[in-house]
């Protein structure tokens, strides 16, 4: 089955900013996607880097695994062990800031090899609107999907509990 996103209008324009490598293996099952690394993010080189974003915290809570405590580098092998990888739908893009909202001239990343390198991956899951603007073209390939609220402090209309609920969901596989 091809699997293809559709091209950015600017798809072959050079990015003022680039994303961070995938956290995957071949024993990956569920994959969660965000949008495109904030300023904090991009600044430290890690997922989920602003201290206020509820990412980790939520997947600890979803886990029963105290994530936040961990060095980054731990965490992404706790992630692993659970056969959770994260990757972000947008490999590059200009942007002032972290919004995104203020997302430009983005290129997305070739998810066509996502299966041959993920042979396990039956789940996608979107970290809020943005991302899970390609939710079709990944259930279209074949992957059960699910779209959650997004864990960032900008998403001001869920709590916390809210936003945990539906981020349980993550391994009703």
């Amino acid at each position: 089955m091809a699997f293809s996103v559709p091209a950015s209008p600017s798809a072959y324009k050079s990015p003022a900013l680039t994303g961070l490598a995938p956290v995957i293996d071949r024993q990956t099952r569920i994959l969660l996607l965000g949008s495109f690394p904030g300023e904090a993010s991009l600044a430290a080189q890690q997922y989920y880097g602003h201290p206020r974003n509820h990412f980790w915290a939520l997947l600890s809570a979803v886990l029963n695994i105290d994530l936040v405590a961990m060095p980054y580098p731990r965490r992404l092998n706790a992630l692993l062990a659970e056969h959770i990888g994260l990757w972000d739908v947008i490999a590059g893009c200009e942007r002032s800031g972290s919004l995104d909202s203020a997302i430009r001239n983005a290129q997305h990343n070739d998810f066509a090899p996502l299966k041959k390198r993920c042979p396990n991956l039956r789940r996608v899951c979107f970290n809020g609107k943005t991302s899970g603007k390609l939710e079709a073209a990944f259930a279209e390939a074949g992957f059960e999907t699910l779209v959650l609220p997004s864990s960032s402090p900008a998403n001001a209309r869920w709590s916390f509990e809210q936003k945990l609920t539906a981020w349980r969901n993550i391994l009703a596989i």
